[in-house]
């Protein structure tokens, strides 16, 4: 058999191409644009043939009779026994009359060649969206009663199918697929379309979230998908059957989820949270449309809108279709395929495939500089406190990632035996003394620092004081609440009020506040400590939302608890579970990467939900911890010599446990 396909190099064509091959005997013609003609290997390699029985036609979709020339129709001979026309845009968000052009015209132009060609059946791959926003059943035998035409993507579809009908003088069949998605043996797909625009979301869902936890979601109308090796297969059955010309063909699930449900099937692919509770998207339809769409048209609606959708990675019309309301008989094409084996597999079987494919191969993060040094490289990075602790592992990576590393710090004697440290191993540390808790000290060294290096591409406030002490034993110590203020709030804010200018200039900058997982948790005996971070954390929420379009990033670090100097007077510590400051500063570095606004473990953020939906319940829970781990000798200002207290059974028991819910 001799075969025309427009289309080829295409998701669907390539692999119709394929199936058309192993039959015996057959021979593919297929249009290429004059520019593709070189780039043909791949497509060879894919269809395991050469050009003998894969043939090119130089040509464009666009002109008359496809602009192929006369040479070239003469050499197809009119034997093409089954024309296929796969060639269209199939993206929502196309422009209008690139649609019109490619999807109409295209269409017509081709119904055109393949009469001069003299083909025997002419093969059309239109789409659901032909029936538009129809209320209801749409049978395969309807094409007049489509409704809700409005968006270019239906209406071009839909007169496609209508030029077929009405001009096509070769005997016609029409397939209508549904939202085709990945292979469901191998999950392959090539393109971002329909349930994939919903993966970045579900992603991101499983990293702030553990699995179990409930979430809100969406619900709406019933979203009919199908794998492309179905399709492919339906295809080629049904085109070769005798006495179905003239037919349209639904290429559908005859079984549809709905939105909450298909997304919650990819949600347990991708090991992330469900939504439990599912807001059902007809309620908004209870506002009149004409104060919708007036409501839509505000400046401010319409930033936001466009904002959110571009950081969800959601096309603008998405929403527009979430409560899809046509669902699609398919008895005519259950009819042919009978017998066959050919059936849609149900989703729950290959989701974890589609979802493998995509994080593996397309994934947009992953076309993105993901690496340290990428990000850094000849970049003047600044972390107060980098004598010791976490700050000191950080500015290592850093250093060894190429970034011109600056740091302040108070002890000159260990700063300078820091930089020595430094230099040993032949990377560069620029320090400087001073002390953050001091304003006029803070703000000289920070101007010093600006003078010698021009600019700070990223500050990370990480110097800062902890005390652990109960508020019952502070009664007389309110300086501790002034000190620790003094240099975690105000010395932070000092330091960063003093980068922000230059970094508002560049239109460029990074600003990481080491927090602590205690502002999440409301961790008690650190009220100083807590009280002091969750300032620094309310000012970088209202800066982040003041800098927002300024190319400006904050970055928030819930710190958990790590192993560093400033914990190692309480002892207690010495058997809970805790982060080495290597790790810590893998925090840091994935925080300079990726720039999220929020870094916290599952264990902070829980403890967080915990207190906002159940405060008693979390109060409970933390009054428990707190009279079961009393204040440190040195906190109860115990005499010298004393010795420590051993740790009670239950005190083991509770550590032991939460080493494995730690993070």
């Amino acid at each position: 058999m001799q075969y025309f396909i427009t289309g080829a190099s295409g998701f669907i064509g390539r692999r119709l191409v394929k199936k058309l091959l192993a039959r015996e005997d057959s021979t593919i013609y297929f249009l290429v644009r004059a520019a593709e003609k070189e780039s043909l290997a791949n497509l060879y390699d894919f269809w395991e043939c050469d050009a003998k029985r894969a043939i090119p036609v130089v040509g464009d979709l666009t002109e008359p009779l496809l602009g192929v020339a006369a040479v070239d129709r003469k050499k197809l001979g009119k034997k093409t026994t089954h024309f296929f026309h796969l060639a269209a845009i199939y993206d929502l968000s196309a422009d209008a009359d690139i649609q019109l052009k490619v999807n109409v015209e295209g269409t017509r132009n081709t119904v055109n060649f393949a009469e001069e060609i003299g083909a025997k059946h002419f093969h059309l791959f239109s789409s659901i969206a032909s029936a538009g926003m129809f209320e209801g059943l749409f049978r395969e035998d309807m094409f007049e009663e489509a409704e809700g035409l409005d968006h270019p993507y239906f209406k071009t579809k839909h007169d496609s199918e209508g030029i077929v009908r009405r001009e096509c003088s070769i005997p016609w069949r029409i397939y209508r697929p549904a939202i085709v998605v990945g292979d469901s043996r191998t999950g392959e797909i090539d393109k971002i379309d329909g349930p994939y625009y919903f993966f970045k979301l579900i992603q991101k869902m499983r990293k702030m979230l553990p699995a179990w936890m409930p979430t809100v979601g969406i619900e709406g109308g019933r979203i009919n998908v199908v794998p492309v090796d179905f399709l492919v297969n339906a295809v080629d059955h049904i085109a070769h059957a005798k006495g179905e010309d003239g037919k349209c063909f639904h290429l559908v699930d005859p079984m549809p989820m709905r939105v909450g449900d298909l997304l919650n099937t990819f949600a347990r692919a991708a090991h992330a949270p469900e939504m439990t509770m599912r807001i059902n998207a007809a309620v908004f339809s209870f506002i009149p449309r004409h104060m919708r769409k007036a409501l839509l048209a505000l400046t401010p609606v319409r930033r936001i809108r466009h904002a959110v959708m571009k950081d969800l990675g959601l096309p603008e019309d998405m929403f527009r279709f979430v409560n899809y309301p046509t669902r699609f008989d398919c008895r005519e094409t259950s009819r042919v395929l009978k017998g066959t084996g050919i059936v849609v597999p149900p989703l729950e079987n290959y989701a974890w495939r589609l979802w493998d494919y995509w994080e593996r191969n397309l994934d947009p993060d992953l076309f993105i500089d993901r690496s340290l040094r990428g990000q850094v490289e000849g970049r003047v990075v600044l972390i107060t406190g980098a004598s010791s602790g976490i700050g000191k592992a950080t500015a290592w990576k850093l250093a060894e990632a190429g970034a011109h590393v600056v740091t302040i710090a108070r002890d000159k004697e260990q700063l300078d035996d820091v930089v020595a440290e430094f230099a040993a191993a032949g990377l560069k540390l620029h320090a400087y003394v001073g002390d953050l808790a001091d304003m006029a000290s803070a703000e000289a060294v920070t101007q010093q620092v600006l003078a010698e290096h021009g600019v700070v591409d990223v500050l990370i406030n990480n110097a800062g004081r902890s005390i652990r002490r109960a508020i019952e034993n502070s009664f007389e110590r309110f300086h501790d609440f002034e000190r620790t203020m003094q240099l975690n709030f105000f010395g932070s804010l000092k330091v960063t009020m003093g980068v922000l200018p230059r970094m508002i200039a560049q239109k460029r900058g990074h600003i990481i506040n080491i927090s602590s997982i205690g502002v999440l948790t409301n961790a008690p005996r650190f009220s100083a400590y807590v009280a002091s971070k969750s300032a620094l954390d309310a000012w970088t929420r209202c800066a982040a939302s003041e800098f927002a379009d300024r190319g400006i990033n904050f970055t928030t670090i819930n710190m958990p608890l790590v192993k560093t100097p400033m914990i190692a007077p309480t002892k207690i510590y010495d058997q809970v579970p805790t982060l080495t400051p290597e790790e810590a500063a893998a925090l840091i570095c994935d925080a300079v990467i990726h720039k999220q606004v929020r870094v916290a473990t599952r264990l902070g953020i829980t403890g967080q939900v915990l207190h906002a939906l159940v405060p008693r319940v979390a109060q409970i829970i933390m009054n428990t911890t707190f009279r079961m781990f009393p204040d440190s000798s040195a906190a109860k200002e115990k005499k010298a010599g004393m010795l420590p207290e051993m740790p009670s059974a239950d005190q083991v028991a509770f550590q032991q446990f939460m080493r494995g819910i730690y993070f």
